[in-house]
């Protein structure tokens, strides 16, 4: 374990190198989780993790440790789970929460509204925007769940993406993933909810299944 440590750190400072980043590489011993939180951003910054392993072990572990970190970190978290890519397709998860309000307001500032296709050209990001409505037939419902992700359409649009409402019946966890799986997203962003033990038990947390089971990196934003 040590000879992987070190050599791990050497070759994070290479890719450092190789980024032009700057930083600190550090080896720490404990509990993964509680270790990763004490080190990471209160509020402003962003906490990245990987959800695979080298092995089966590793995997058990970095997907424990990533459904821990966001139930209890205050910053924004990135599930990374393949290799990166140009950002190009967002869905953005919005129930019309505070939350899910931070988390358009993320998308709208931290990220760079053109990427490139490989061949010279850059186009706008595009951001599919998701509403899951329940099975029940509530008058109005369907008709307020269309305004909500009009409004964030729009926001979205003036500020250089391209974007699309989708609203959809079900589950909100499956048709989240459903659609980004569509769409070919790079990137699911949603807001954390706070639920409490008690609600997450009962319900689970969409965001938390999200993490779980999408094939693409997950943005959870606070």
């Amino acid at each position: 374990m040590e000879v992987r440590a070190a050599q791990i750190i050497t070759d994070t400072k290479k890719q450092f190198v190789a980024l032009k980043l700057m930083g600190t590489v550090r080896k720490e011993q404990g509990a993964v989780a509680p270790v990763i939180l004490k080190h990471a951003p209160k509020r402003d910054g962003l906490l990245v993790v990987g959800s695979k392993g080298l092995d089966a072990l590793d995997r058990f572990m970095l997907g424990s440790v990533s459904t821990n970190l966001i139930s209890h970190a205050t910053c924004p978290v990135l599930i990374v789970k393949d290799e990166a890519v140009p950002l190009r397709r967002i869905t953005l998860a919005t129930d019309g929460s505070v939350a899910s309000a931070q988390a358009l307001e993320f998308v709208l500032t931290k990220f760079q509204l053109n990427s490139s296709t490989g061949k010279g050209r850059r186009v706008p990001i595009h951001v599919s925007v998701i509403h899951v409505m329940p099975f029940i037939k509530y008058p109005g419902l369907k008709e307020a769940g269309h305004k909500l992700i009009e409004r964030s359409v729009r926001k979205l649009i003036k500020a250089g993406f391209t974007a699309e409402p989708v609203c959809q019946l079900g589950r909100p966890a499956e048709e989240i993933m459903k659609v980004a799986s569509k769409h070919h997203a790079d990137l699911i962003v949603m807001g954390a909810k706070g639920l409490g033990a008690i609600a997450r038990f009962l319900l689970g947390s969409v965001s938390t299944r999200v993490v779980q089971h999408a094939n693409c990196a997950v943005l959870v934003v606070r």
